[in-house]
């Protein structure tokens, strides 16, 4: 039942005196007292930008970005040289060596017990260190991850929160990918909708705000143009694939059993399942427009990313074996 796990949910799916304008009127948290931060500056002077989760679905968009504009970067990972690990105080030193920028997503998610606390604790040692700009991946409509976020504002650096909830990309790198290709998405999401993003519009935001003035001090709420439920995504993704998807609403408890079928770590079971079942209750069925404050353009339509995904034979139908 592999199709009922989501994992790295926001952690890649990731400051606030200014949040982006949405379209709603719905109130924004009010910023934290922060320390003050130096001016930014362009990061294009030699040193790299860390990337941690620059392995993940926006990690190595933003690193192939870096890399053709010549900037140079540092992907951390507990498999890279030097080790990086969350949970090793001792691994975060030799990654931040001469560092100028840092791009944050935190695994397993922002929202769970003891998030806040290592996320602070790195990224003041980061600004001790001389990291002058801190980009933080994080969930969007999630209260749970505001403290992560409050502890970025107060480090002392220039700081840009992006919060965004589920990429387009879901559905063809790592968790839905097999649902998809075994014909069933199965979700405790009902028929609410949501503004899938797309992970280059994640991947945009984020060197922009790593390499260019006018970000520090922002949160982006990122989103796709329109809302979509999941069964219309499944409609629209077997329609492209050429191949039968179909989307099928679960409980809670369904939702959690599969997860332990699958092998989720039985300790983060009961966090997912309430983390995915709070973020699918409806409240985040609405636009945000973050891709347009931070880059001046439109967010990518869901749609486009479909069309190219399919083109690439990412969900081809198999073969007939005859």
């Amino acid at each position: 039942m592999e199709c009922l796990i989501v994992l790295g949910f926001t952690a890649d799916m990731t400051n606030e005196p200014t949040t982006s304008t949405i379209t709603t009127t719905r109130p924004q948290p009010s910023a934290p007292a922060a320390r003050p931060a130096p001016a930014p500056t362009d990061h294009r002077d030699g040193r790299p930008v860390l990337l941690l989760g620059g392995t993940g679905k926006t990690g190595r968009r933003i690193a192939a970005r870096l890399d053709a504009l010549g900037v140079p970067f540092r992907v951390a990972s507990r498999r890279a040289t030097p080790r990086f690990d969350w949970d090793d105080p001792d691994t975060w030193p030799p990654v931040l060596d001469g560092v100028g920028a840092a791009y944050l997503a935190y695994y397993p998610d922002l929202a769970f017990p003891g998030a806040a606390e290592t996320i602070g604790a790195f990224a003041r040692q980061a600004v001790d260190r001389g990291v002058e700009r801190l980009v933080l991946l994080s969930g969007r409509g999630e209260p749970e991850a505001e403290p992560a976020e409050d502890a970025v504002r107060t480090a002392g650096a220039a700081w840009t929160v992006l919060r965004a909830s589920w990429f387009s990309q879901d559905f063809s790198e790592h968790f839905l990918l097999d649902p998809v290709l075994a014909g069933t998405i199965a979700l405790p999401a009902g028929d609410v909708a949501e503004p899938f993003v797309d992970a280059t519009d994640i991947a945009d935001v984020a060197v922009a705000a790593l390499l260019e003035d006018g970000h520090g001090g922002r949160t982006y709420e990122l989103t796709g143009p329109r809302l979509i439920t999941f069964a219309e995504a499944a409609e629209e993704i077997g329609r492209a694939a050429g191949r039968d998807v179909r989307y099928l609403a679960v409980t809670p408890e369904q939702f959690a059993a599969g997860a332990v079928e699958a092998g989720l770590p039985a300790e983060e079971v009961g966090p997912f399942t309430d983390l995915i079942t709070r973020v699918l209750d409806g409240h985040n069925a609405y636009l945000a427009d973050g891709v347009h404050q931070a880059l001046g353009r439109p967010p990518r339509d869901f749609a486009d990313y479909v069309r190219e995904t399919a083109a690439a034979g990412v969900w081809a139908p198999p073969r007939d074996a005859g």
